[in-house]
């Protein structure tokens, strides 16, 4: 199937062609006549399958662009998986000549700026909850004529204490707003959830709550105290030119990318520690190629979509399954191989036998020597 079949407008097939998009996914195939039928949806699919696109398409395909009009809310977790889908549409803009208008609105920044910008009346906004809720209140936002309301990574902010803001903005757009929910897992009390605040909705998957095949899942048994070191050498051996190091704290994350730089390793940290403008630059250097190496907390761990990731790296492998799936998304994507690489504990090593029985994956255990990587099957 192409893109033309599904009715998504001719200017943005030609846009995503100079991306080299040239086929729907999947997801893509089942999602967009839903959306473009505007009904009720909740998409989920597995990591790097092109969820973003697939709710961006039918429904900038079916925007009003002469009206003035604000259209569509955007509602993400995180500032950064925001300014992920505004880098987006911005790129669909300028390939496409298509001139709609989005706006960005998070909470650190600069509301008087925000509220200049939105005198442009821009017919989608995205944003973090918080923000968009207190404009709304502040009738700045003027949302009685948003027929769209999209709520990323719905399976982690409809089970947060954000659900009651989400409400409060849900309930103050009109009865017949269609609501469009995106997740990487299919998680049964979030589906209820958004049942409830949805008329007749669809459910549409994709290998959701799975972890796509093309990643080798690798791990070194370690002791904690030795995992800095371990890490650097296993960064050595691999060679790779654009990894993501996770781990649970701030300190940590620092920590470890200080260590990787008294070594020569090009890296940047991005945890909640540092601050907006700090993380934006970071993930930019990375995005570009002027660091190799990104450390980050789990704060990152959904939605950061970032091309040629070859390499996941666990310093700090995480609780459950779906987390560890969400970690090892980042690599892999849109086809491409990748591995992702957990240093674990004995202690650790209880935890990853539930991943595999959950996410029916299969970890292959490594060593180092002497700057070489040694795992059965697998060519690191």
């Amino acid at each position: 199937m192409n893109f033309k079949e599904l009715n998504i407008l001719p200017v943005l097939e030609t846009a995503l062609a100079k991306e080299d998009i040239v086929s729907p996914t999947p997801i893509q195939e089942k999602a967009a006549p839903v959306i473009l039928d505007g009904k009720d949806v909740y998409i989920s699919s597995e990591t790097g399958t092109g969820k973003t696109l697939a709710y961006l398409l039918p429904l900038l395909s079916k925007l009003r662009i002469n009206s003035k009009d604000l259209q569509i809310i955007i509602l993400t977790p995180t500032h950064e998986l925001a300014s992920q889908i505004q880098d987006q549409l911005l790129r669909i803009k300028k390939n496409s000549s298509v001139e709609f208008m989005s706006q960005l609105l998070i909470g650190s920044a600069s509301i008087k700026r925000q509220l200049e910008r939105l005198k442009k009346r821009p017919h989608i906004v995205i944003g973090s909850i918080g923000r968009i809720l207190e404009l709304i209140k502040m009738r700045k936002l003027k949302v009685h004529t948003v027929r769209t309301l999209v709520i990323d990574e719905a399976d982690k902010i409809l089970m947060s204490e954000s659900l009651s803001m989400i409400d409060k903005i849900s309930r103050s757009l009109v009865k017949d707003c269609q609501k469009i929910f995106v997740s990487a897992t299919n998680q049964s009390r979030s589906n209820i959830i958004a049942e409830k605040m949805s008329n007749g909705m669809i459910e549409v998957h994709s290998n959701s709550n799975q972890v796509i095949d093309n990643i080798e899942h690798i791990y070194f048994n370690v002791h904690e105290n030795e995992k800095p070191e371990l890490l650097r050498k296993i960064i050595r051996a691999c060679g790779t030119k654009r990894a993501i190091v996770f781990t649970h704290r701030n300190e940590t994350a620092k920590q470890i990318a200080d260590k990787l730089a008294e070594h020569k390793i090009s890296v940047g940290e991005i945890h909640g520690g540092r601050d907006k403008l700090s993380r934006v630059k970071t993930i930019n250097q990375f995005r570009k190629g002027k660091i190799n190496i990104l450390v980050a907390s789990d704060m990152v761990a959904r939605g950061l979509d970032v091309k040629d990731v070859t390499h996941i790296f666990n310093f700090d492998i995480p609780s459950k399954s779906k987390d560890y799936l969400h970690r090892a998304g980042r690599t892999g994507r849109a086809g491409d191989y990748g591995y992702c690489i957990s240093l674990m504990s004995n202690e650790e090593l209880k935890i990853a036998r539930r991943y595999q029985r959950e996410l029916k994956i299969n970890m292959t255990e490594a060593s180092i020597y002497d700057g070489i990587i040694k795992c059965e099957g697998v060519k690191v």
